[in-house]
């Protein structure tokens, strides 16, 4: 039988009626609106209820749509597709409301909420929105269930997964708003909620095509990241009976991740495959890119989880000297930490694919080591997206053969080229690089502090030791009375040092000595060797710089090879 779609325009007492009850299937994302979604979507209410007094004249308001799978039209269960994000915190919305209203009304609000069971009927009291299992129950007994919430909203926020944390903190939210309205306020928001508020209910009885219309309507703009959509097609896509088991090991691992960092997850599982520049949207590359691919494969089992598994150890990898730590693993760590700090993330994706593939402790030294390198480089001669996909994309497919030779000897590899450029950026202005000085000074300084160094000071600046506008009548000027070979020096990497606080404009212009003390030594011994240099000079001329210069790039030659 053909599957049947109607889409009906409602009035949200017909929505949340004994025609409809709403599950959220496992698979489906967990709750996400935060309080500036649920506090727009209560003043937008309120705006648009106006101080009409009769409330047949306040004019329609629309809340969106919804996309259910309803498999016969007289049975009420309802599989939403599509719409739990609105349902759920209208739900939160209409049990706050009741918990403020005298009894008649709070009657009429328990019709919204939950379906009462009919002796007659042979029905049992039904809620009117049942929430994934991962959180159904902890919603219908802090929300849905008449007298829960005046507690629950004053409970100390405690450790919970990050989906029922937000429907507490809308709750309360709605809470403390509401509480400033006057009961006749409140009253008319109920009425205005029912009577004037509507959805366009999407009704299919067929689950493909409830995915297709899905797909479809969140591609083209509404508030879904491109994984829900694939979350949707990949575990709709599997037998009933393991749905629960995926969806609970895909929100495992995206809740670990963090819901940014999991999309940023799939883009580089998207360029493992793929080897090329993003072009479109995620959601399509990566069916046609990734899943398309798979063949007989578990996407979750056989490529989510040991992906996940890989950009975790190459973005939180901070191994110490501690008991059952390598040598080798703490370098390691190094590494991450100095590729960490770009100002891109185009070098995860072979990282990712080189740690999946099962290396030994020396290779991943020597790859990590070697990656390093080449990103540092091309990040050094401002290489654009294009030229660093191109780059990666050769590495990634060295893996993919397993070719050592070739990923070790040309894929990471710096030209001779290359390399005499790079050492000619770095014996240039280096400061006037866009967001390559702070990398660049960090890395350098860690060269010099060894494996001890630590950078996480909540504030971390560059200086200039040789000002960059001197006064005319100042000791700078006296020292450096060449204006050109001034501003040669000023911005070159000799003359950079770091400090552990904000810059002070004021301090800026001290002479040498004082700036010395009262500056880079204020408040104890400056915590970073490439400073400590600097203070354990007794003058700064263009002498001292010129030795300074050649040792700092030196010590960059060694550690990248790059003579």
């Amino acid at each position: 039988m053909p599957a049947t779609i109607e889409a009906t325009e409602l009035q949200l007492l017909d929505v949340f009626s004994d025609k409809y009850i709403f599950n959220i299937p496992p698979y489906q994302r967990p709750y996400a609106w935060t309080t500036e979604q649920t506090g727009e979507l209560l003043d937008d209410l309120l705006y648009a209820m106006g101080r009409i007094e009769q409330m047949n004249e306040a004019p329609p308001y629309f809340l969106g749509s919804i996309v259910i799978i309803k498999k016969k039209k007289e049975d009420p269960s309802a599989e939403v597709i599509d719409g739990q994000q609105r349902l759920t915190t209208l739900t939160i919305l209409l049990c706050v409301l009741r918990e403020f209203s005298d009894d008649k009304i709070k009657r009429d609000l328990d019709e919204f909420i939950w379906q009462e069971g009919s002796e007659i009927k042979g029905t049992e009291d039904v809620f009117r929105v049942t929430l994934r299992e991962r959180d159904k129950h902890f919603f219908q007994e802090n929300v849905q269930k008449s007298g829960q919430l005046r507690n629950f909203v004053k409970k100390d926020t405690t450790k919970r997964p990050d989906s029922q944390q937000r429907m507490f903190e809308n709750a309360k939210h709605l809470w403390q708003e509401l509480q400033d309205l006057n009961s006749k306020q409140r009253d008319r928001l109920a009425q205005f909620i029912s009577q004037r508020c509507y959805l366009v209910v999407v009704s299919t009885s067929d689950q493909s095509s409830a995915y297709r219309i899905f797909a479809v309507m969140n591609d083209r703009g509404l508030d879904l990241s491109p994984t829900d959509i694939l979350k949707a097609e990949i575990i709709g896509d599997m037998p009933e009976s393991i749905r629960s088991k995926y969806t609970e090991a895909w929100e495992d691992i995206e809740e670990d991740i963090g819901r940014d960092n999991f999309r940023d997850l799939f883009a580089h599982i998207r360029m493992i495959y793929m080897k090329d520049k993003a072009r479109g949207e995620l959601s399509e590359e990566f069916r046609d890119g990734v899943i398309s691919r798979l063949k007989n494969k578990n996407f979750i089992d056989d490529e989510l989880t040991p992906f996940a598994d890989a950009y975790k150890k190459v973005t939180r990898a901070d191994y110490k000297n501690e008991d059952g730590t390598s040598a080798e693993e703490v370098k390691l760590s190094l590494y991450l930490k100095h590729l960490r700090r770009l100002d891109n993330s185009d070098w995860i994706p072979p990282a990712m694919a080189f740690f999946n593939s099962g290396p030994n402790n020396n290779d991943a030294l020597k790859f990590v080591r070697r990656l390093e390198r080449l990103a540092y480089g091309m990040f050094i001669l401002r290489v654009n997206i294009n030229g660093r996909i191109k780059r990666y994309a050769r590495v990634l497919r060295a893996i993919e053969t397993g070719n050592d030779e070739e990923l070790f000897g040309e894929a990471l590899q710096l030209s001779p080229e290359e390399k005499g450029k790079i050492l000619r950026v770095l014996d240039g202005p280096i400061y006037s690089l866009p967001r390559v000085p702070m990398p660049l000074l960090l890395r350098l300084d860690s060269l010099l502090a060894g494996a001890g160094a630590r950078y996480d000071y909540p504030t971390i600046s560059i200086e200039h030791v040789l000002p960059q506008s001197p006064s005319p009548n100042s000791k700078w000027v006296t020292r450096f009375p060449d204006e050109e070979e001034r501003e040669q020096w000023t911005h070159r990497l000799g003359n950079l040092v770091l400090l552990s606080r904000r810059k002070n404009s004021q301090a800026q212009n001290y002479d040498f000595e004082r700036k010395k003390s009262e500056y880079f030594q204020r408040g104890g011994v400056t915590p970073f060797p490439l400073t400590t240099e600097v203070v354990n000079e007794s003058e700064w001329t263009p002498q001292v710089l010129d030795q300074r210069q050649k040792r700092l790039i030196n010590r960059l030659k060694s550690e990248w090879s790059l003579g």
